[in-house]
């Protein structure tokens, strides 16, 4: 029997809705994950920095690239004490300049992911999956990283078909 961990990255506070700020107290990575959790039986662990973006999108988006730019690894609040049990990880983020977001280089670069299947998802406004799923092989050493599904943020919450179809499609039952 296959187990699975749902990893992700999300931020509340204001984003970015198709031209406009907003602010809300879930992010939409985590929404995505919530949508995950009715649909299979995963356990979950939330990505969360020591010293967290700011609360103002164009202030966070500055980091983040700042972070990106240094290749940080940002320090993370907690971590698995180990992903062995798991066969899968589900590998949800918002996508930050094209790619992940450097806290999720932290947690992958943590594991040794031989012999396991990460499975990624990404929020955004528009840019899709970007150079995600590349640089998720790099940083997750002997993982099988397999197709990603890009949600439009703002549409987050009324994901659930094609999430439901995506996971399906990847094994998860």
């Amino acid at each position: 029997m296959t187990k699975t961990l749902i990893a992700f990255f999300s931020r509340a506070d204001e984003n970015y809705f198709g031209g406009s700020m907003k602010y809300v107290d879930v992010g939409n990575t985590e929404i995505v994950v919530g949508l995950m959790k009715d649909l299979i039986d995963a356990d979950t662990f939330k990505i969360e920095m020591k010293k967290p973006y700011s609360a103002s999108y164009m202030t966070c988006i500055d980091e983040a690239k700042k972070d990106l730019q240094a290749n940080a690894r940002p320090e993370l609040v907690s971590y698995p004490s180990s992903i062995d049990e798991y066969d899968t990880v589900i590998l949800g983020y918002p996508n930050y300049w094209g790619t992940i977001p450097m806290a999720v280089a932290t947690f992958l670069e943590a594991y040794d992911f031989t012999g396991k299947t990460i499975l990624p998802f990404c929020t955004n406004e528009g840019s899709g999956m970007g150079s995600s799923e590349k640089d998720i092989k790099k940083y997750a050493k002997g993982a099988e990283v397999k197709r990603g599904l890009s949600i439009n943020g703002s549409r987050a919450g009324s994901s659930g078909d094609p999430v439901k179809k995506w996971l399906s499609e990847s094994g998860c039952k």
